[in-house]
């Protein structure tokens, strides 16, 4: 068990990276020491508690049991859980009278009205029991994961050293963590299998495709490679807007864990916070289809909407997220695959097909047999 998280160190091209750092963070209201150290003896009583408790209750009460621990969690860390759902009821997407996939076994646990408004965690969830489905978010902080499985359990893909952190760990390997190791481009496409055999076998599981952290108001672009996982088993995708606010409903920081961080400072800093709540909007679902670039472009629009990257606390510097976009490794490479342009979804333009090339350091030519290559 370390103390810290090593930073991790750009050592291929496709390696993510993110500009947010010490200045994307604010002070917001705080609490006393007091209430830190109640708080904190409360994270390590759950921690300890869960693998017994967990192991002891029956195999059909461990979903509702691990919900409840994950959102006791998060009041342990002093956050509230406000989960908005905007996804639309079956009816809506489909005229036929019997229908078995997803989309409408979500749709009949919703009613109409229950759209677009605050409800309770134990109301809803991300799908139904026994249902494969890839839940889709950006990633700002190691809190995220507690979020997410506080509206429902769930499986993650994380940076493979988070089973070695302190308190999160234990809990990493309960809950069957896909460990990446983003430093070896190689070990991507086991990754994905492994991320296709967990949701062909009817497991929930969460990725963050941005790669790395960012600090919640400035983001990076969704990167493809693992939503091919969901391409391979027609599983649909669920996205998912996160974000913490403060006491006063403005966006905060706080729990972002970017630049030179360590843990144990991110921690301090969260378990010091005042009023936080951690707030996820549930988007209408996205058919996975037969092109992983295409859906990762719909899921990144319905995450982002029309949302500004944003860098900076005072917000008067604005970024394009866009930059930060790499080649995708392409784990698994088909050359026949046909591509499936959403309506509505535009094309990048010539042209700024030209300046990324250009900024990867690849030149024209260098595209243009790529492109050959991928038969795109």
């Amino acid at each position: 068990m370390v103390s810290d998280a090593p930073l991790a160190t750009a050592t291929h091209s496709w390696m993510p990276s993110s500009p947010c750092g010490p200045g994307c963070l604010e002070s917001i209201d705080t609490v006393g020491g007091a209430r830190v150290a109640a708080r904190l003896l409360g994270v390590a009583g759950l921690l300890v508690s869960f693998p017994l408790l967990n192991v002891a209750t029956p195999q059909r009460r461990r979903e509702q049991l691990q919900r409840r621990y994950a959102h006791a969690l998060l009041g342990c860390l002093g956050m509230r859980l406000r989960v908005v759902d905007n996804r639309v009821a079956a009816r809506n997407v489909t005229e036929e009278s019997v229908r078995t996939d997803l989309v409408a076994r979500i749709g009949t646990a919703l009613r109409r009205d229950d759209r677009g408004v605050e409800i309770r965690p134990t109301r809803t969830g991300y799908a139904p029991p026994a249902t494969g489905v890839l839940v889709v978010t950006g990633h700002i902080g190691w809190t995220d994961v507690v979020a997410l499985a506080a509206v429902q359990p769930l499986g993650f893909v994380a940076r493979a050293d988070m089973v070695e952190w302190p308190l999160l760990g234990n809990l990493a390997k309960l809950m069957r963590v896909v460990p990446i190791e983003r430093e070896r481009l190689r070990s991507l496409p086991d990754v994905v299998a492994a991320l296709s055999a967990r949701l062909a076998a009817g497991d929930r599981m969460a990725v963050f495709p941005e790669g790395t952290t960012w600090c919640g108001r400035a983001y990076g672009g969704m990167r493809p490679a693992l939503f091919q996982s969901a391409v391979d088993t027609g599983t649909y995708v669920q996205p998912v807007r996160l974000r913490y606010l403060d006491t006063h409903g403005a966006q905060c920081a706080v729990p972002a864990f970017v630049g030179e961080d360590t843990f144990v400072g991110s921690a301090a800093r969260v378990l010091r916070s005042r009023g936080m709540v951690a707030e996820i909007v549930l988007e209408p679902l996205e058919h996975p289809g037969l092109d992983r670039r295409d859906l990762a472009r719909r899921c990144e629009i319905a995450v982002r909407g029309d949302e500004r990257s944003r860098h900076g606390v005072a917000g008067t510097e604005w970024i394009e997220a866009t930059t930060t976009r790499v080649q995708d490794p392409a784990p698994i490479t088909d050359a026949t695959e046909p591509r499936n342009t959403t309506a509505g979804i535009r094309p990048r333009a010539g042209v700024r097909r030209r300046a990324v090339a250009l900024f990867r350091g690849r030149g024209r030519d260098a595209s243009a047999r790529r492109s050959v290559g991928s038969g795109q």
